[in-house]
């Protein structure tokens, strides 16, 4: 059974309003369609690329990530990215990191001995 929390829309800070009125003050939040709720598929944990709010980095974008929530789901069973050493961000080129797709954590997968 899949498990789903509602958590405030991180966009939006749950007021259901675009915060940037991009095309005016009146237009609702893409990420929540207005009503300042969103869904997160458990386990979650707050997204480490915008750092939870749901913007893309020094943007008026959602995040890429995150998809504007500021959670993303995780495996699991996870470690520490060693690519990114766990901040979802390559180093040279600031965008999400290749080896986790910006969680900042990869799906934990033990070491296999051969039988000789």
């Amino acid at each position: 059974m899949e498990l789903r929390t509602q958590k405030t829309c991180r966009f939006c800070q749950g007021s259901g309003k675009d915060p940037f009125e991009l095309l005016s003050s009146l237009a609702t939040c893409q990420v929540c369609s207005g009503s300042g709720i969103i869904e997160v598929k458990e386990p979650s944990r707050e997204c480490v690329f915008c750092g939870g709010s749901g913007v893309y980095p020094n943007t008026r974008l959602t995040c890429t990530v995150c998809n504007g929530k500021g959670f993303v789901t995780v495996p699991e069973k996870s470690v520490i990215c060693s690519s990114c050493d766990g901040t979802g961000t390559e180093f040279e080129s600031k965008l999400p990191c290749m080896e986790c797709y910006g969680l900042g954590i990869v799906s934990f997968k033990p070491l296999t001995q051969k039988v000789t």
